[in-house]
């Protein structure tokens, strides 16, 4: 039987992501959000999770930009994930990308890296080669981490960003817009400015 690929979530980041499936010329059967703004999302139908009749070779990606959000959608679906890889994207060939994986245009993965599942790579990031990334992970547009790095689960890179070689970032960590990040960073802190200075500690919940 034929593969169906669903959405999950039919907001801008969704957008995004129907964007690149329907440039990789992957038909995008459905939208699945309980709390749509619109009926449709680029002429995709939306519908509730309660609606959805599922069938052999589902396939879905959770196209929701809340690193946190993700992680519960992911724990309570037992869904089937696929990958979503912008054809402007540039992913070496010895680059490892987990399942239910987004990489959009003009990001950057370069060789000897493993990116973990549900991660995004958004627009114009970069990860260097042998970095190691968790499940989970965000690098917002424009950000920038250098090679052998570690980034924890559910970590996020914000817009700029940029993070220099042979560093940790601890899990569930948030580096701001525009910092620079030039020494470990801890589980759940909150880093901003440059040189990055811890803010606060922040648990997701």
């Amino acid at each position: 039987m034929k593969e169906k690929y669903y959405l999950f979530g039919g907001s801008g980041h969704g957008k995004v992501v129907a964007d690149i499936l329907i440039s990789s010329n992957i038909n995008v059967h459905t939208v699945l959000d309980d709390h749509p703004a619109e009926s449709t999302l680029l002429n995709i139908p939306i519908i509730s999770t309660k609606s959805y009749v599922p069938t052999p070779n589902d396939q879905f990606i959770v196209a929701i930009g809340n690193n946190w959000i993700r992680k519960k959608i992911v724990e309570t679906h037992a869904f089937s994930y696929f990958k979503a890889i912008a054809p402007a994207a540039n992913v070496s060939q010895f680059a490892e990308v987990g399942e239910g994986t987004m990489i959009m245009p003009k990001a950057v993965v370069n060789a000897g890296t493993k990116l973990g599942k549900h991660c995004i790579m958004n627009s114009g990031s970069i990860v260097e080669h042998d970095c190691v990334l968790g499940d989970y992970v965000h690098v917002s547009p424009n950000a920038a981490v250098a090679g052998h790095c570690t980034i924890g689960e559910g970590s996020q890179i914000g817009m700029g960003a940029s993070v220099i070689q042979c560093l940790t970032i601890g899990k569930w960590a948030i580096i701001g817009a525009g910092a620079v990040i030039i020494r470990d960073v801890p589980d759940y802190a909150v880093v901003v400015g440059n040189p990055g200075r811890i803010i606060k500690f922040n648990k997701p919940e």
